[in-house]
């Protein structure tokens, strides 16, 4: 790891921590004139949608790929940050991803970025143990967790001829053993993997593959864990100033990744 500081980025694993401050990062860019994907978009409390309200913010145009039908009431108006792509994708919807990429090609013609913000396993499985999970249950964890950023991935290289960024949000259970994650513990693992053999081979046609590993915070998924609040506390206790990054604090991080930032 280049230092042990949160927020910078370890080279082994290729996932950027995120700082535990009272206020976001200041982006060390403006991003006009970028145009990038967010997958992933839902309520307003969610990490894709927070994410996409800071690139936005910070100049970017968006494609928004969300989940099916609308998103939930509490998502606000969405369109405000959007860009002329907003489009339903469930990343196990056949043709789905594929639609959205094709809508991209023809209005923009390249991207600059896409940030992957999705993550599921079957109810039965991520309120079970591990050693008692399905096949199919594992397998879809897998699938929708982990390989749509490969497929991802693979969709939007050839429209990043001139170098870009891909940004996929995971969480420290990859590291650590966190009680009631059980399922999801071998999937973010995956998930971290996959981001190091990306950049290892995407890094040298200027494409940029990071990680942005979370802490616990309280978005719509891991509310549902048994005891979360309690990891909360836990959490908070552990750090210097008791304070846990915030979701707004990863939107700014990612759009600092994104920008120039990104290139340290």
């Amino acid at each position: 790891m280049e230092r042990s500081t949160p927020g910078l980025r370890d080279r082994r694993t290729g996932t950027t921590f995120l700082p535990n401050r009272e206020r976001a990062w200041p982006v060390a860019s403006r991003l006009a004139g970028k145009k990038g994907l967010v997958l992933g978009v839902a309520g307003a409390q969610g990490i894709a949608y927070r994410c996409a309200a800071a690139l936005r913010g910070s100049g970017a145009e968006l494609a928004i790929a969300h989940t099916h039908g609308r998103p939930e009431s509490s998502a606000g108006p969405f369109e405000e940050f959007a860009g002329p792509i907003v489009m339903p994708c469930s990343p196990q919807a056949p043709g789905e991803l594929e639609a959205v990429f094709a809508a991209i090609r023809r209005q923009w013609g390249r991207l600059d970025f896409a940030l992957h913000a999705v993550a599921h396993a079957p109810r039965d499985e991520e309120r079970g143990r591990l050693i008692d999970s399905s096949a199919a249950g594992f397998a879809r964890a897998m699938d929708v967790s982990c390989h749509s950023f490969v497929r991802m991935a693979q969709l939007a290289e050839p429209l990043m001829s001139r170098g870009g960024t891909l940004l996929a949000t995971t969480f420290y259970g990859a590291q650590r053993e966190i009680e009631s994650y059980d399922v999801m513990e071998p999937v973010r693992a995956a998930l971290d993997a996959v981001v190091l053999a990306l950049e290892r081979e995407l890094g040298p046609q200027g494409i940029r593959v990071h990680a942005l590993s979370l802490g616990p915070m309280p978005t719509p998924g891991p509310s549902g864990m048994e005891h979360f609040d309690e990891l909360l506390e836990q959490a908070a206790l552990l750090v210097p100033k008791h304070h846990l990054a915030t979701i707004d604090e990863v939107g700014s991080v990612a759009a600092g990744l994104v920008g120039n930032w990104g290139r340290l």
